[in-house]
């Protein structure tokens, strides 16, 4: 069998048009602070700058990441994490810069979170003692000298700041759950200790399952960052003597990420912006930074995107292939000729592109005005762009497709609506509207042979999926299915006599996918197809071998020929018929086994495939994940894995030709006809 495997354009141009040898960002993270410096992350390495701002110096260059710099309480060192030998390590410079000194050594990660009070000894976090993912507490003395002594608590999970006296220290005893879900409020919370170093005994910071972290204790404060007001974080102090908490920071804006403190001010990171807040008038300024270097990672290079693949498509009969790779739109060929960068724009993110059944047009969503659009580029790269703006307000689009006559563009977006464009006039019509979120694809909506329908699966109140049709011509919606099992990858058959469908009935415990108990159970479902025309057979009628006589041969080799001296263009796609009347009774149980589908892909007629996902297992040269492919025809009545430890697979508007993607990177181009074997 032939087929071609796509050498996806092993290099692309990316970054600016021109490289500036001094800019201002705003991504200056996780500062600390000394009588006379700040030190901050940038791009992975630390810089340091005055305290009144003004030029910054580059501190280290190291190929790993640098970070959580911490002052020494004299202000003459700096401690941070760093990745010099392959590992996750703590390490110190003086705070002019120069050769980093290492002082862990354990292949765990090594974090640093504090300094004594005497600077001589750093404390850290590892896994290196505990029985689970948490860390613990660790102290070393800078001089690297013996070995680390575990603090006396059982557990840590960020900041921790030492009492003037060092007999406690505040601490935060739970790593924070997420770093993006503003206002959780679950059981992971953080929350801030006060312990004691004598008796391990500890004091909780006062609060309403807030979350409370990074603590700096300041004389007889203990200023922390905390979400308590209900609408951002900012920082707070509370008074060990008198217990009280007090809001230092009456914070407007967006949240303050991290902090560290001196004797006489907290500076923190606000919005990639660093800003000082003296604790004794209680202001705060913004620290104004420049940086000046050479930044190879903006100047303009050539990248190896094979791996950076997100999403691909494929031509009308198979001929070329079109991927989404670093926000770019690419076109390769199956075989002969060079990849086209269709896009070319730095700075701008393209996504999701689709290949119209004419083979003319290549449909992609770009925010190059600043919100997504829907573009459209002739598939050669020539001619001008054609951009159709979305909407107001605007979103987050999703798996752009085209109706078979290529006059209509089905997607759906993040508010988890389905929509078609008509493309000549722009005119945008919402179908249908998912009942709840999830983070995964639910609605996966379909196109029917004739461009009329869309099918699709909606959640019903029971979070259950159902099988939908939404008719063009009279914008009306129907569920075809009860809504008993869950129903998932609604696809019309390529004749159009047809839906397939997956169903479970095992799903019921996973439904609520935020609620842990539902994570052990594996779900299975089984295929399933419906007959759209009453008058149609079911496809599964009983099976009679029977002898034809000899003048039927010869009728039907004369149609044969007939037919193929018709008039050879594309016929019209006939008009699909869709009896809505007791379709329910018209559902029909393939022979397929149940199995944790994820995907079902309509092929030539009466051929479609099955994704079928697979346990991750193996070992990191040769991993096991992806989907396995089965392949299913109705005539056969029986399915054939066809591919295994598949990424990305995609059909042709034809049919005939099927595009897969697999580990390292490698694209193919195959027969539906004729597959590979696995």
């Amino acid at each position: 069998m032939r087929f071609f495997v796509l050498k996806v354009f092993a290099f692309l141009l990316v970054g600016s048009g021109t490289a500036f040898a001094q800019i201002n960002p705003t991504l200056y993270r996780q500062p600390t602070v000394s009588k006379t410096q700040i030190v901050f992350v940038y791009a992975g390495d630390l810089w340091s700058v005055s305290r009144n701002g003004g030029n910054a110096v580059r501190l280290t260059t190291g190929v790993g990441i640098e970070s959580n710099p911490l002052f020494s309480p004299d202000g003459n060192w700096i401690a941070f994490t760093g990745q010099y030998d392959g590992n996750t390590d703590v390490f110190v410079i003086p705070a002019n810069g120069g050769v980093p000194k290492r002082i862990t050594y354990h292949p765990n990660s090594d974090s640093v979170i504090s300094w004594t009070n005497n600077g001589n000894s750093l404390v850290f976090l590892s896994t290196r003692n505990s029985g689970m993912p948490s860390p613990k507490m660790f102290i070393m003395p800078v001089s690297g000298e013996g070995l680390p002594q575990e603090l006396p608590f059982p557990m840590a999970g960020g900041g921790a700041d030492f009492s003037p006296d060092g007999k406690q220290l505040a601490y935060m005893p739970l790593a924070p759950a997420f770093n993006q879900w503003k206002m959780y409020r679950g059981g992971r919370t953080t929350k801030i200790w006060v312990g004691n170093l004598s008796d391990s005994s500890i004091t909780e910071i006062p609060r309403q399952n807030s979350n409370d972290f990074t603590p700096m204790w300041m004389g007889d404060k203990i200023y922390f960052l905390s979400d308590r007001n209900g609408r951002n974080a900012t920082l707070y102090s509370y008074d060990v003597r008198s217990r009280q908490v007090k809001e230092e920071i009456n914070n407007r804006g967006l949240d303050l990420k991290t902090a560290s403190a001196s004797d006489d001010a907290v500076v923190y990171e606000q919005f990639g912006s660093i800003n000082i807040f003296d604790t004794k008038s209680g202001k705060t300024e913004v620290v104004n930074i420049t940086l000046t270097g050479d930044f190879p990672e903006i100047r303009p290079r050539y990248e190896k995107v094979v791996r950076n693949v997100s999403n691909a498509a494929i031509s009308p009969n198979g001929a070329r292939a079109v991927f989404e790779a670093r926000g770019e739109i690419i076109s390769v060929p199956a075989e002969k000729g060079n990849a086209r960068n269709l896009t070319n724009t730095s700075g701008v993110a393209e996504r999701d592109p689709a290949w119209s059944p004419d083979g003319r047009w290549i449909a992609y969503f770009s925010d190059e005005s600043g919100e997504y659009a829907l573009h459209l580029q002739d598939q050669t790269g020539m001619g001008e762009v054609k951009k159709i703006s979305l909407g107001n307000p605007s979103s987050y689009f999703y798996a752009p497709q085209f109706s078979p006559d290529s006059k209509r563009i089905l997607f759906t977006d993040k508010r988890l609506n389905i929509w078609y464009l008509d493309i000549q006039n722009g005119k945008l019509t919402k179908v249908d509207t998912n009942t709840f979120e999830n983070p995964f694809s639910v609605l996966d909506p379909n196109w029917s042979p004739d461009g009329k329908w869309i099918t699709y699966t909606k959640q019903l109140k029971n979070r259950l999926g159902a099988v939908h049709v939404y008719s063009i011509d009279s914008g009306k919606t129907t569920r075809i299915t009860d809504g008993l099992s869950d129903a998932r990858f609604a696809a019309f058959d390529k004749s159009g006599k047809y839906i397939y469908f997956t169903a479970s009935t095992d799903a019921g415990p996973t439904t609520g996918w935020l609620d842990m108990s539902g994570f052990p159970f594996q779900v299975t479902r089984s295929v399933y197809a419906i007959v759209l025309d009453e008058k149609e057979p079911s496809p599964l009628s009983p099976e009679s071998d029977e002898e034809k006589i000899k003048e039927e041969k010869e009728e039907k080799k004369a149609k044969e020929e007939a037919k193929k001296s018709d008039n050879k263009e594309t016929p019209k796609p006939k008009d699909i018929k869709i009896d809505l009347d007791g379709i329910d009774q018209r559902i029909v149980s393939l022979p397929l086994a149940a199995r944790s589908y994820q995907g079902l892909v309509a092929g030539m007629p009466g051929t479609f495939f099955l994704l079928e996902a697979v346990s991750a297992e193996g070992t990191e040269s040769a991993p096991n994940f992806g989907v396995s492919v089965h392949k299913f025809e109705l005539k056969e009545r029986k399915a054939k894995k066809i591919l295994d430890k598949v990424t990305q697979f995609a059909v042709s508007a034809s049919g005939e030709k099927m595009l897969f993607g697999q580990p390292p990177g490698r694209f193919t181009i195959a027969s539906t006809v004729t597959p590979l074997k696995p």
